[in-house]
């Protein structure tokens, strides 16, 4: 397996670039979503170098988790486009109840 880099791609992987501008996107039949690529696609649609349905059908996304990859963006940034943060953002903490001990129960 390849290593990491910056642009989301592993080495040996070419990135897809668009017609429209100087944009480098995911490859299409990329498996394995990790934030960059995600913001990748999100940036390509809001610079108008590809469009939303394009990027949909490409990717095979829904309409719903394109969505919630633009508001993750809005919200957080690039970080909330982290699959492992997902529960931190989408439900704020709890607040935590008072541990009380048997003796102040019972009073």
């Amino acid at each position: 397996m390849g290593s990491l880099h910056m642009d989301g791609c592993i080495s040996g992987e070419a990135p897809t670039s668009t017609d429209n501008a100087d944009v480098e996107l995911p490859p299409p039949d990329t498996k394995r979503w990790i934030a960059r690529r995600k913001a990748a696609v999100v940036s390509a649609v809001s610079s108008g170098a590809i469009g939303r349905e394009e990027a949909r059908r490409r990717y095979q996304l829904s309409e719903e988790e394109f969505l919630a990859w633009e508001r993750a963006i809005q919200s957080y940034g690039v970080p909330g486009l982290r699959s492992t943060r997902v529960q931190i953002y989408k439900h704020p903490p709890r607040p935590q109840r008072a541990q009380y001990s048997a003796s102040e129960l019972e009073a």
